[in-house]
């Protein structure tokens, strides 16, 4: 497309000089009229090239226009999708430094070192019962019902 382009470029170049040349100089103006037969169907030809080299140029810049807003827009889909990859591992990771570390489950049971209960606790005695509450008096066989 590119070359395409800058064939059209050089052309639409080389009809500008040529069209100044036939409209400035006016010995370069007869002897273009000799050649197209008059001064009317040379200005003619002058028109039908321009039109024809002015919409050959429109096209290729549109053309090429599009090509690259396409390029472009795929690049931009890309690089959306790979930041958003780069997002989704970067919360990935964060996640897991955040997260505790997990030990592996092997199907034992541990047990602490030192028993759970009697816990110490200042305002309680852990210490046996030397004396039982009297004022709930234990139970006897006797007066329990069968």
């Amino acid at each position: 497309m590119l070359a395409l382009k800058r064939l059209v470029t050089i052309l639409v170049m080389i009809f500008l000089v040529l069209a100044l040349l036939v409209l400035l100089l006016p010995s370069v103006q007869t002897s273009f009229v000799g050649m197209a037969g008059s001064a009317e169907s040379l200005y003619y030809t002058l028109l039908a090239v321009a039109v024809v080299l002015l919409s050959l140029h429109l096209l290729t810049e549109n053309l090429d226009s599009t090509l690259l807003r396409r390029e472009m827009a795929a690049s931009d889909r890309k690089i959306n999708e790979l930041k958003a990859r780069l997002y989704d591992n970067q919360l990935e990771q964060q996640r897991a430094g955040e997260r505790p570390p997990v030990s592996p489950r092997t199907g034992v049971t541990t047990y602490p070192d030192q028993p759970l209960y009697p816990q110490s606790d200042p305002s309680l005695s852990n210490v046996p019962m030397q004396q039982p509450n009297t004022i709930i008096p234990p139970a006897d066989d006797s007066s329990r019902p069968l």
